[in-house]
């Protein structure tokens, strides 16, 4: 039983390695999701009958309540909300891990001290993983202020409840009947998850999603060693390390390093004195559709605005009347736009945009000297001018979207307030620069209108 035990575990570790390859395209993703919940249900199903669990009624019962919870969440949350989402999620991983290294011990009170060690692993980064989701979620959700909140003395407390989880945790190995020293080390996780998370603002938090999520399978991880389960172990490998991937990818999007990231708080202290010259000049809808009948070329840039107005169906049907009459249609992607790692492509891919349209920034860039029209739409930061032209701003030397060597760019917005990261954006003001202010999803569909 124990080898065809570990021949499943082999299936289900290349299913979850497939159909992590699969989840690289937008194409293939559903499929990639589908292929490593196959694999998940093949561990499952081995773990259960290796630990002869034959009469299993009740973990049955479990999964069931638990997808129809997973499954109605799916459906029924707002586009603009799964960043929360996926930060729950996240979340609720690094408890569960939490929670399996505490029954590892219960269940296992003679364990030897790499066991205990993987227990406190387990433990530690499963209770800040979820106590800093929570706290990622309620400034995504705007629960609490998306600003780094930080206070006087903040080091000195971080310190201290570094030391306490560190001699607890090495208390607890001495002392492993001593249980008093892991309760200290649950309750010092979860604080920690705490301090760590608030003093990072908002606009940093797609870089702190995508380090959650490698933060709940490291936890995964610890926790199979703890268990001695080698496909928990390779599951939380794989998660682990994918999502350091996409950490540095995000930092790299941003021209950040993950240090910056998590202790130096967005712009590491740097006021902005960009100096922004010129005046806005409003369009209206009527005047935008006739600049938009003659272009040939038109770039489209999504950003969270596009989230919030849930414009993304209207946006696809504007796109296929600019194709019908001639124009070549193509969306910049940025890889930080929205409010989580590929927040742009979930949206776009479900109002059925093609594949083929949605370019990356470095593939976008040497197009837009080309482009007669570049479409705004909500973006803010990441086709900031000044991250190119003034070393005083907060943002210089990230990479962005340069939508200001269109010919001609539309920005829609629904006032002149400054983007997620609070900073003033010169593209307004660029001499051929248009500003179609209200809600994005009206001011599409009026386009749409006037082509109809």
């Amino acid at each position: 039983m124990d080898t065809l035990t570990q021949y499943a575990y082999i299936i289900s570790a290349a299913l979850f390695i497939f159909g992590l390859k699969q989840l690289s395209s937008p194409a293939t993703a559903r499929r990639g999701n589908a292929i490593s919940s196959l694999g998940m249900l093949v561990a499952i199903v081995a773990t259960l009958l290796d630990q002869d669990i034959v009469d299993f009624q009740w973990i049955v019962i479990g999964m069931a309540v638990g997808g129809i919870i997973g499954g109605s969440a799916a459906r029924l949350v707002q586009m603009t909300k799964m960043p929360e989402m996926v930060a729950l999620f996240n979340g609720f991983g690094g408890m569960a891990s939490l929670l399996v290294g505490w029954a590892a011990f219960a269940f296992r009170p003679d364990a030897g001290t790499f066991t205990l060690i993987t227990i406190i692993l387990s433990i530690l980064i499963g209770g800040v993983t979820f106590t800093g989701s929570m706290i990622a979620y309620g400034k995504l959700s705007e629960r609490i202020s998306s600003a780094a909140l930080t206070f006087n003395g903040q080091q000195v407390v971080n310190s201290l409840v570094v030391l306490g989880i560190v001699a607890s945790s090495v208390m607890f190995c001495l002392e492993p009947n001593n249980s008093g020293w892991l309760f200290w080390v649950i309750g010092l996780s979860l604080l920690f998850g705490v301090m760590v998370v608030i003093p990072i603002g908002g606009a940093d938090m797609p870089v702190v999603i995508s380090l959650l999520n490698s933060y709940s399978g490291l936890a995964a991880c610890a926790a199979g060693f703890a268990v001695d389960n080698n496909i928990l172990i390779v599951a939380g490998a794989l998660v682990g390390a994918s999502g350091i991937i996409l950490t540095q990818v995000m930092c790299k999007a941003m021209n950040r390093s993950l240090s910056n990231v998590l202790f130096s708080g967005f712009g590491s202290g740097k006021s902005d004195t960009t100096e922004v010259e010129g005046e806005i000049k409003p369009i209206i809808a009527e005047d935008a559709f006739y600049i938009l009948e003659a272009a040939t070329t038109v770039a489209i840039i999504p950003g969270y605005g596009m989230a919030v107005a849930q414009a993304q169906h209207v946006v696809k049907e504007l796109a296929e009347l600019l194709e019908k009459n001639g124009a070549e249609v193509s969306f910049g992607i940025h890889p930080v736009a929205g409010r989580m790692p590929g927040h742009m492509n979930v949206l776009l891919a479900e109002a059925d945009v093609p594949y083929d349209q949605l370019l990356e920034m470095d593939e976008i860039n040497p197009r837009m000297e080309n482009v007669d029209v570049a479409i705004v739409i909500g973006a803010n930061d990441v086709v900031n001018p000044a991250a190119r032209e003034s070393e005083s701003s907060p943002i210089y030397g990230m990479p962005v979207i340069n939508v200001d060597q269109a010919r001609t760019v539309f920005v829609l917005k629904r006032s002149m307030a400054s983007g997620f990261a609070g900073i003033e954006n010169p593209l307004f003001y660029k001499e051929n620069t248009r500003m179609l202010f209200g809600d994005a999803k009206e001011s599409i569909a009026g386009l749409v209108r006037e082509f109809s």
